[in-house]
């Protein structure tokens, strides 16, 4: 148990995304004094990176209750509960002011490079749980430094760890050294840089979740306007009646709608699906690329290829921690079951909070998408109810954090889209973000 000193000390809170922000709102509502530590120069760093996104979830659906309490005394004014935001709404109208209501309370440009017990590295048992945490990171400016922290919550996400081309994990061969016409974002084709990077080009997407439907979407508009526009669409499964979501019966409508665009995409000839298809290597030819398969089959050439398959946790700061991690899914061992998108879709898990999110190591809890681990089916309204659960845990109020305060919208046709709040990740076998990409424009951390 934490020695009195230790208690007194401020809470880490890793990210100033979404659920970052509203764990230290929720941390304020008890009493608790928190430290965000965000890496970027702004609040939602991450989701500023895919701020054309439109949301599959409504405004009414991805403001925390406590973060709304925070920001009434500043004059924030609520936006419309039943539109949707896009990613650059959010942040700017409620994750930046949010992190302005929380003052010096976040630090910008705090990239955590690693957190251990207090003189006491993994092995050591003596009086471990009684140390402080030590967070140790890298300002803006290179300078390394060392804080203290009664409690550690990482909700740092995986918007920066995207999955990669090959279909068994690894970077495909010759994956590298194509980086350069290589991407695993959704592109903006309203920039006009990217526009010309597309436009008239025949582009592979691989994957099979909202990401790839925004990018199929998104590339047959662009072929209304430019012919010889053409997308390649890679899927390691088969198109099945599930394929395209549950278009008019999703009962998140924008994300139905999404993948009736994709269908449409395909069913008009802007998209070719070459399915069954694990890439295992990329090979030049004569200035294009051609995706190679397990199995030995060869895409036709194309000039572009755009990788959404997913995303993963970077566990590689927290070394040092002993974590509670399913051996798969790379999520906490108890919420794992719960989240397998094996056994699950996103209809099928239901909130959970501290108990599932805890570790051998007390006082640790991976929070948001990061809590995941790989599984693609997250919502934001479940990462504010983890960390309204994990606040009232670290206050001593065992009945609250045990208590279930949300009730999320229940839907049988999520497919190996997932139920996601971002720029979610493409595969059912692969990872996301927070916060449901709709139909608007094109797309991980991180929340």
């Amino acid at each position: 148990m934490n020695t009195p000193a230790t208690a007194a000390l401020p809470v880490a809170v890793i990210g100033a995304g979404p659920v970052g922000l509203a764990a230290a709102a929720r941390l304020l509502e008890r009493g608790i004094e928190p430290l965000v530590l965000e890496s970027g120069a702004r609040a939602g760093t991450a989701v500023r990176e895919w701020g054309h996104v439109r949301l599959f979830s409504p405004w009414a659906e991805v403001v925390d209750p406590a973060a709304e309490k925070l920001l009434a005394p500043t004059g924030w004014v609520r936006p419309d509960d039943a539109a949707y935001p896009s990613g650059a709404d959010w942040a700017q109208r409620y994750l930046q002011p949010l992190a302005d209501a929380l003052g010096t309370r976040v630090r910008y440009g705090a990239t955590v490079t690693g957190v251990a017990r207090a003189g006491r590295d993994r092995v050591v048992d003596a009086d471990r749980d009684a140390q402080p945490f030590t967070v140790q990171l890298t300002t803006a400016d290179g300078r390394e430094e060392r804080l203290a922290a009664r409690a550690v919550i990482d909700a740092s996400g995986t918007w920066t760890t995207p999955n990669p081309l090959g279909g068994d994990g690894l970077p495909a061969l010759g994956e590298r050294a194509a980086a350069a016409r290589v991407t695993y974002r959704v592109p903006d084709l309203r920039d006009p840089a990217q526009r010309a990077r597309y436009a008239g080009k025949r582009t592979a997407v691989v994957g099979t979740g909202a990401s790839a439907f925004t990018a199929l979407a998104l590339l047959a508009e662009l072929a209304a306007a430019q012919p010889d526009t053409h997308a390649v669409w890679v899927l390691r499964r088969g198109i099945g009646a599930a394929t395209f979501g549950g278009g008019d019966a999703d009962q998140l409508p924008a994300r139905g709608a999404l993948g009736l665009r994709a269908k449409a995409a395909v069913e008009a000839g802007h998209a070719s699906a070459v399915t069954g298809f694990r890439a295992e290597a990329v090979e030049p030819d004569g200035g294009r690329l051609v995706l190679v398969a397990e199995d030995g089959r060869r895409t036709e050439p194309v000039d572009e290829v755009i990788v959404l398959t997913g995303f993963r946790p970077d566990l590689s700061f927290l070394t040092e921690l002993r974590l509670g991690l399913d051996d798969r899914l790379q999520a906490p061992v108890a919420l794992a079951p719960l989240i397998d998108p094996n056994v699950h879709s996103c209809g099928t898990v239901y909130p959970h909070g501290v108990r599932e999110l805890s570790h051998p190591e007390q006082g640790v809890h991976l929070v948001g998408m990061k809590s995941y681990g790989r599984a693609p089916t997250f919502l934001a309204l479940t990462g504010y109810e983890q960390v309204r659960s994990v606040a009232a845990a670290l206050a001593g109020d065992t009945e609250a954090a045990g208590r279930v305060e949300l009730t999320l919208p229940e839907t049988g046709v999520c497919g190996g889209a997932g139920l996601f709040d971002a720029p979610a990740a493409a595969e059912a076998d692969g990872g996301g973000c927070c916060a449901s990409p709709a139909s608007g424009a094109a797309p991980t951390g991180a929340c």
